[in-house]
């Protein structure tokens, strides 16, 4: 009986209704898993640091970021305050994200950890009210594993054939300039990238540990004044018009 209620005629739908949704999520997850576990094992990092970062840091770039930082033994509050600073848009990712939908209290805590880039675009721009809970839980779950098996892929194959893997890291730069060219076609503002690539000058010159925090730093201070002056420069605006309609009316 118990097998009768596991196979009830919703959970199979469901299931096969994920894997369609996450089959081409789980196609770039496996290999830069694996990228991320062999880049990490060449860092002299541990097996379970490995795995337990995976499980429970799952950030992607921050996580060859930090294996890169750790081996380079950079302290941990750069290193929190630099994972702070990539992963601060999950924040915004989280106002948009069908967490409501989920009931289980434990379920919407596992669901705010398991908000990545790739899940939030799949979930996201679907219709909040066709979502069940269970459907956006299984495919954050899925696509989490995902990850998982794609850094134990690479762990494994480390361990079966020895070569240096130190060019892997190479992968989060890949992963950086998709990301930045996904960006750039949807919003095409050349001073910000003007900007950005003159912050990173200065993080270079900072110096190699440093390079990340005082980039990302000056870039998000740009931001915030840019769109403070954008606000003011609106309600200005606004303000000129609301003025030259009460002139006219008199």
């Amino acid at each position: 009986m118990p097998l009768a209620k596991m196979q009830d005629s919703q959970s199979e739908p469901l299931l096969r209704t994920v894997l369609r949704d996450t089959w081409p999520i789980c196609a770039g997850y496996i290999p830069l898993g694996m990228a991320y576990g062999m880049y990490a094992v060449s860092q002299g990092m541990p097996l379970w640091w490995i795995m337990l970062a995976s499980v429970f840091m799952y950030t992607g770039a921050m996580q060859f970021a930090a294996a890169g930082l750790v081996a380079a033994g950079t302290g941990l509050v750069s290193i929190g305050i630099t994972t702070l600073f990539v992963n601060v848009r999950h924040v915004f990712y989280g106002l948009s994200f069908p967490l409501r939908n989920i009931e289980s209290p434990l379920g919407r805590a596992y669901g705010i950890h398991a908000i990545t880039d790739e899940t939030y675009a799949l979930v996201a721009t679907r219709d909040p009210a066709a979502l069940s809970g269970r459907r956006v839980l299984f495919t954050e779950a899925f696509d989490h594993c995902y990850w998982i098996l794609g850094t134990l892929l690479g762990v494994l194959v480390m361990h079966w054939v020895t070569f240096d893997a130190t060019f892997m890291s190479f992968a989060l730069t890949a992963l950086f300039i998709v990301l930045f060219i996904d960006s750039y076609r949807q919003h095409p503002i050349v001073e910000i990238v003007i900007v950005a690539l003159a912050c990173s000058v200065v993080g270079l010159l900072a110096g190699k540990n440093l390079m990340l925090l005082v980039s990302l730093t000056l870039f998000t201070g740009y931001v915030a004044l840019r769109s403070i002056i954008r606000q003011r420069a609106r309600v200005a605006r606004d303000d000129d018009m609301t003025s030259g309609e009460h002139g006219g009316r008199r």
